[in-house]
């Protein structure tokens, strides 16, 4: 496992957490749930994550949050696809498109986000949560928010984004940023997909 500010690691596959279905958060403005997004915020900036849900924490509470940014693996980000730190407590799915997408995920959970693969999902999601004031908000997403928000209830319901991945498309870290800066040497105006 790796520190983190707060001491907080980065819970890996094989802890049973990560394959356990998180509780329900039934006081989302107490100290305990406070202090999981204040970890989440710091993990996720540590890492370079774009997202990160309690249970990879080894938290197993229904809570994740996301923030679309530059990042090492972003460094492209366009000011059209970047989005500001959400929190989401007890998220519930209310609708996903018919429209399918499919994109690269890589896990901090999984190889401390070392392996990436292709993974295809619903191409926009409309979810109901509530936020860190326990004020209950929905939100429609596409694009990438959409993709990482899917992602992290995965997390929250014990999935990780490899049951979901075509297996053939599986490569490290290395290969995956060399795959980037390939297609960007390729194309004269490279925009950014945020994956």
């Amino acid at each position: 496992m790796t520190n983190v500010m707060h001491g907080t690691d980065i819970t890996q596959i094989g802890n049973k957490l990560i394959r356990a279905k998180a509780k329900k958060v039934s006081n989302p403005t107490s100290k305990v749930i406070q202090t999981i997004i204040k970890d989440l915020v710091a993990s996720m900036h540590t890492h370079e994550l774009v997202g990160i849900a309690a249970p990879q924490i080894a938290k197993s509470v229904r809570v994740f949050i996301t923030e679309i940014r530059k990042t090492q693996l972003r460094k492209g980000q366009s000011i059209k696809n970047v989005d500001p730190l959400r929190i989401f407590i007890n998220p519930k799915v209310l609708s996903v498109s018919k429209e399918k997408t499919s994109g690269w995920e890589g896990c901090g959970s999984i190889a401390f986000a070392h392996l990436f693969g292709v993974t295809r999902r619903p191409a926009s999601v409309t979810i109901e949560a509530l936020d860190e004031k326990g004020k209950k908000f929905r939100l429609k997403a596409g694009g990438l928010l959409a993709r990482v928000i899917q992602h992290e209830i995965d997390h929250l319901d014990g999935v990780v984004f490899t049951d979901k991945a075509d297996a053939s498309t599986y490569m490290s870290r290395d290969e995956y940023l060399k795959l980037r800066a390939k297609k960007k040497r390729k194309e004269p105006c490279a925009k950014s997909t945020g994956r």
